[in-house]
């Protein structure tokens, strides 16, 4: 299960907690869309536990978007980069 916590101050943070899978990416996904154009998103992954391949994937995608991952697992960062290099 997925927490996901928003705030905001001229930049939106959305903190992740728990496990991230298929169906909480979807929500995620959703609530990023509906931010104003041109807002700054953060990650915060501080407080993530768990995450498979296609969390990966979508946290790649989000970096490439220009979001921030911000408090990224150093597990999470190098399969990040290694998925980017098999592409």
């Amino acid at each position: 299960m997925l927490r996901i916590q928003r705030s905001a101050n001229g930049e939106v943070v959305f903190t992740l907690s728990g496990q991230m899978d298929e169906q909480d990416i979807a929500e995620l996904e959703a609530l990023i869309k509906s931010e104003a154009k041109g807002r700054h998103i953060i990650l915060d992954l501080k407080d993530l536990t768990v995450v498979g391949r296609d969390a990966i994937s979508f946290l790649g995608r989000c970096e490439g978007d220009s979001m921030t991952l911000k408090n990224c697992a150093g597990y999470v960062r190098e399969w990040i980069t290694r998925s980017r290099g098999e592409r």
